[in-house]
Formats: C-alpha cells, sequence, structure tokens
C-alpha cells in the first residue's frame, strides 16, 4: 500500500490498466473502499476486487484488479497523511513479506511510504530497507541479514555503501569493512537474482579524483583501496576507487555491471538523471525479492490522476524476473 496520502494508489490504478503491456499479474494490500473511491474520483474503470488469499489473484487480474483488505480503513485522503494510518502502512509491508515467505507470492513491491508520519507513530527504522531487514530476522529466522540498497535502470545499478545520513556523518561511519559487505551482498545478487555470471563492480573513490595519491583526502587510500583489494582476494571483479566524476558516462558504463557508491547522492544523482520515471529501488541481501518505485510519495500531485507509473510498472517486472531467476538458480 505505502502512505495512503500519496500517489501509490493511482499509480497502482495505473500500472492495472497498462496490464496488457507486460505487466506482471499483482494483488494489492490496502483499503478496497479507498482504492474503488480514487478510481471514481479519477473517472478510471478500474473494478476492484476484494480477495481472501493470494491465490485467488491470478484468475481475477485480468478483469479486476484483487484486493486484500488491510485491518482497518484508510483515513488519509490525498495529499493529507494521517498518523492513525502508521499501522496499517506497516500492516501491509508485513503482510506481503509474509505471504512471500509462505509461498504465496513470488515478491515483494512496495509503495513509497511518508517516515515523518511513521515516526510520529512510534517507527524508529531510517525507512523501508532497515525495517526490511529487521524482518528477515523475524520471519526468516536469520538474524544479520544484511540489506543492502540498489538503484537499479537499463542504463545502470547503483549501490549506495551509506544510506540516508547526512555527507558529514555519512563520511565518518564509512570503513572498509561497510564497503566490502556491500560489494559481496551486491556481487551475490547479480549472479543469483539477475543472471550476471562474472559481474564487475566499479567501487568510487570518495574524494574528488579519487584522492588523488593522497592530496584530497586519505579516505581512498586508507578505506577504500583496501576494500578493494579484500574483495579482488574474494574472487570478485571490483575496479577501483575510480575517479567519480567519469566513472557514469555512456563508455564507462559499458565497462562495469553495478557501481559502489561512498554516500546517497553519488549514487542517486546519475541514475535519476539518466533515468528519473523508470529507476526501481531493489533491496539486495534479503531471503525474498523486495522491489520498489525510485520516488517519494508525491504529495503535491496526489489524487490527480497525473502522476506516472512507470516506476512502478518497472518495478514489478523486475520483481518477477528477479524471482523467476532466483527460483531456477536456487534449483540448479
Amino acid at each position: 500500500m505505502g502512505e495512503p496520502a500519496g500517489i501509490g494508489g493511482e499509480i497502482a490504478l495505473s500500472a492495472w490498466r497498462r496490464r496488457g503491456d507486460g505487466v506482471p499479474a499483482f494483488y494489492m494490500i490496502d483499503d478496497p473502499d479507498r482504492l474503488a473511491a480514487l478510481a471514481a474520483q479519477l473517472g478510471w474503470d478500474v473494478p476492484v476486487t476484494r480477495i481472501d488469499a493470494p491465490g485467488q489473484a491470478p484468475a481475477m487480474f485480468r478483469d479486476a484488479l484483487p484486493i486484500l483488505p488491510v485491518d482497518g480503513k484508510v483515513k488519509a485522503g490525498p495529499g493529507r497523511p494521517e498518523t492513525a494510518d502508521a499501522a496499517l502502512v506497516i500492516g501491509a509491508i508485513d503482510r506481503a513479506v509474509t505471504d512471500v515467505q509462505s509461498g504465496k507470492a513470488a515478491a515483494v513491491v512496495t509503495n513509497p511510504i511518508n517516515k515523518e508520519a511513521l515516526y510520529r507513530a512510534g517507527f524508529r527504522h531510517p525507512g523501508h530497507t532497515e525495517y526490511l531487514g529487521e524482518l528477515a530476522g523475524r520471519l526468516y529466522r536469520k538474524p544479520g541479514a544484511t540489506p543492502v540498497m540498489m538503484l537499479a535502470s537499463p542504463e545502470l545499478r547503483v549501490v549506495p555503501v551509506t544510506i540516508h545520513l547526512a555527507l558529514r556523518q555519512a563520511i565518518d561511519v564509512l570503513t572498509s569493512a561497510m564497503i566490502v559487505t556491500a560489494g559481496r551482498v551486491t556481487h551475490t545478487a547479480l549472479q543469483r537474482d539477475f543472471g550476471i555470471a562474472t559481474p564487475v563492480l566499479a567501487i568510487a573513490g570518495l574524494n574528488p579524483h579519487a584522492g588523488e595519491g593522497g592530496s584530497l583526502g586519505r579516505e581512498d587510500l586508507d578505506i577504500i583501496a583496501p576494500a578493494a583489494a579484500e574483495l579482488r582476494a574474494d574472487g570478485i571483479d571490483a575496479r577501483g576507487p575510480l575517479a567519480a566524476d567519469t566513472m557514469f558516462h555512456t563508455t564507462a558504463r559499458r565497462g562495469y555491471d553495478a557501481a559502489l557508491c561512498m554516500y546517497h547522492d553519488q549514487a542517486l544523482i546519475p541514475i535519476k538523471t539518466l533515468d528519473f520515471d523508470g529507476a526501481v529501488n531493489v533491496t539486495l541481501g534479503l531471503p525474498f525479492i523486495r522491489t520498489s518505485p525510485d520516488h517519494g510519495t508525491a504529495f503535491d500531485i496526489a489524487g490527480q490522476g497525473i502522476a506516472r507509473p512507470d516506476s512502478l510498472i518497472a518495478a514489478l517486472r523486475l520483481a518477477a524476473e528477479m524471482a523467476a531467476r532466483r527460483a531456477s538458480a536456487d534449483r540448479r
């Protein structure tokens, strides 16, 4: 469901309307009355059908959008979040992961959440990624699961080693161990979920020109270079640290399968510049597949029917592809 005051509902309705364009079958975990009212408000002919179990969804998907009801009624309106809805938002995430864990669904695709509203209700995680890591430990009994964020598009895949931190704090907390962990998780996911037999990782330097041999900062020599060497010792084709200002042009991108970036904007600026509407947020390192649109709740346009569903559709397609590849890899 995601944040019900945002554009999640209408981009889901839009994705169903484009089901003839290769959108894989999905069901929503949401308030059916809310979605039916939203479709009517927008003047869209989207039949909404309540289901009792995920297994009912595939047969219904062609003719109606299947909805597995959340445990309550949404109070928010477009652009007007309500703290009281936080339990429904979290409950929808929990139910989605449980459905995948039990084999009733192939993957989780999350609509954007509004962390501020969740924080007011006591949510203590920086975001979806960290919460899903905790869920993996609880539900799959695999404590220590390391969730790693990847942003993926046909043009580029990027992994921010530090995520939701102020830039100064990101530099302070960056360690070789963090880079090595992100590199190992990314390498495994590229093989298992993306079908790349021998992945190449490009590791961005932190400082301009990767530190200029230490004259522009020692982090590249003392933190990033040892991490790259450790990954290579593991048999991973890890290249770097590389000057970040020359890593993302067309020719450079052909030389690697994913870029490890040292902080949030170093990763997100290039991919959002290249493919703002089609990039997908993927959580690697979990025992289940999770993707999400690479955008926020967009309160300013919610309820107007103008939000583009491209990133959600890309997230649905990528989730289906990853689930199929993972199942095939696991059988092998």
